[in-house]
């Protein structure tokens, strides 16, 4: 009885330790959210003046104000255009990757090793950004158009490539495939049928980070972008930013100084930060609802 009590506090203090620990974590995760927000609707000279604060310090929604309404129709388009390449890059890349993947993870083919090996390279080595530029401008004409969002980085990426090749070998083993080709299964069946299904907690995962690299991506805008009106949401607040850096610093005359100084050049950081992360804080429990749902599949096992 003695031993069931001792060993019960134990237990106790080791799940108060963890739940402190976890209580730690969630703090260092939430409470720079909450300074985010917090300064996002603090006015801009209070913020330059008494620093950062948690608790909101003369509110003002001007930050916003100027973002939605001065440049609203841009700001909605490029929201439309950010979530299209998100969606469809994101697709787009859990179709391809995995089909390439799957047969280099397969023992019965001969040149799995050469074409690793080629892949793997890229992950070491690259021609440049100026080589990149010609040939998606040059060979590939994608500049100015939906495409340069979406094609030139992500897609094809090695690591996950190695990433999926991986799981497949020690998840999808050659004794599943077997069967169902002695049952009649074709590649293809077994591709869709076996092969995705058991592979979902990779799937999940590397979606939700390809999702969050293109939500994110704002340097393909930079190089293969020159229209305003195909401004990516990350590429249109850094436009914006940049404006209001330009404007304060060509401020020469005292009415344009004046001008300047309205322009809520900190909190607007803020608020753009808040705008940008919003999205992905909505829709990252729809993601992990469907990678928990898949470490629950298993496979056969030795």
């Amino acid at each position: 009885m003695e031993d069931s009590s001792v060993r019960g506090k134990s237990d106790r203090a080791y799940q108060g330790i963890i739940l402190t620990i976890l209580i730690i974590l969630a703090l260092c995760a939430i409470l720079p959210f909450i300074l985010l927000v917090s300064s996002s609707v603090t006015e801009d000279s209070t913020l330059i003046s008494k620093g950062y604060s948690f608790i909101p310090r003369n509110i003002s929604f001007y930050a916003y104000e100027y973002l939605f309404k001065s440049n609203a129709a841009k700001v909605f388009r490029s929201y439309g255009i950010t979530f299209f390449i998100t969606i469809f890059g994101t697709a787009f890349s859990l179709l391809i990757g995995p089909l390439l993947a799957w047969p280099l993870s397969r023992k019965d083919y001969k040149k799995a090793k050469i074409i690793t090996f080629l892949i793997f390279f890229t992950m070491l080595f690259n021609g440049g950004i100026v080589p990149s530029y010609v040939m998606w401008t040059q060979t590939f004409h994608i500049k100015n158009t939906i495409w340069a969002l979406i094609f030139p980085t992500l897609v094809m990426n090695g690591f996950y490539i190695i990433l999926y090749k991986n799981n497949f070998a020690s998840n999808i083993h050659p004794a599943l495939v077997e069967a169902a080709k002695i049952d009649g299964a074709g590649e293809w069946y077994i591709y869709f049928k076996i092969v995705l299904p058991l592979s979902l907690p990779i799937l999940a995962t590397i979606g939700l980070m390809v999702g969050l690299g293109y939500w994110n991506d704002w340097t393909n805008g930079l190089y293969y972008i020159s229209k305003t009106n195909m401004y990516s949401l990350q590429q249109l607040l850094k436009s914006i930013i940049d404006n209001i850096n330009t404007l304060s610093s060509m401020a020469n005359s005292a009415d344009a100084a004046l001008a300047a100084s309205k322009m809520p050049g900190t909190s607007i950081r803020m608020a753009m930060a808040v705008i940008g992360v919003v999205p992905v804080m909505v829709l990252y429990p729809f993601f992990q609802k469907a990678f928990i749902a898949g470490i629950s599949l298993g496979g056969v096992k030795e």
